[in-house]
């Protein structure tokens, strides 16, 4: 009898792993492109005394690994997913990402933010993708004129793209807070990919080559 696939084995954060084992050893100009793609929202959550208080992620998975990630899942409705059937892998997603930090760097004035334990996670499934909720609290929330938010796989199993409508918010930012969003496009990195060359892929550092392909978000507030 097939085995059936564990929470644990779908999880996001195993195939990252997978990716970061292979990735000194196995990645050229031919195959650096992503394997896994994510359409995110996020917000930037802001306490009522200006402080900054953590990161709020949805992270709707591409159809392929949404298919992958629900196998073997019993519901009750075929096709269909509740929150409580879906509760193993969102934990297991939530608790795993940890050790790779969540994919999520941020900056606070320039220095950097510790992010602690995903807190308030669980994930849906609705048009046949799924999407994992959570938020990362700031483990010491504190005031700043300006945050760096960048969100990216080093090794670049994963694409991560913010959505097009609402990318991210400011929850209870102070008022005249300006943000602004970049990521290369399509053809930036293709083309950033091919510049590098084998050298590139040679050397140690280049498991990090994910962060040439990260979003970045900028945070100016009076």
């Amino acid at each position: 009898m097939a085995r059936r696939p564990t929470a644990s084995w779908r999880g996001f954060a195993a195939l990252a792993a997978l990716a970061a084992a292979t990735s000194t050893i196995s990645i050229t100009p031919a195959n650096a492109h992503p394997h896994v793609w994510v359409t995110m929202t996020s917000e930037i959550v802001y306490a009522p005394d200006g402080s900054v208080t953590g990161v709020r992620h949805a992270w709707t998975f591409d159809d392929m690994y949404s298919a992958f990630a629900t196998q073997g899942i019993e519901s009750k409705t075929q096709g269909a997913f509740t929150r409580e059937e879906l509760a193993p892998l969102a934990t297991e997603n939530a608790t795993s990402l940890k050790e790779f930090e969540f994919f999520t760097f941020a900056k606070l004035d320039g220095k950097k933010a510790e992010l602690g334990d995903a807190t308030d996670y669980w994930a849906e499934y609705k048009d046949s993708l799924l999407t994992l909720h959570f938020t990362l609290p700031l483990k010491a929330p504190a005031k700043a004129h300006k945050v760096d938010l960048e969100v990216y796989d080093p090794t670049y199993f994963v694409d991560f793209s913010f959505a097009k409508e609402n990318p991210l918010v400011l929850k209870n930012a102070p008022s005249n807070c300006q943000l602004s969003l970049k990521k290369p496009s399509e053809a930036e990195v293709n083309a950033k990919i091919q510049g590098m060359g084998e050298a590139f892929f040679a050397q140690a550092d280049a498991s990090n080559y994910g962060a040439n392909f990260a979003n970045k978000v900028a945070v100016k507030c009076p």
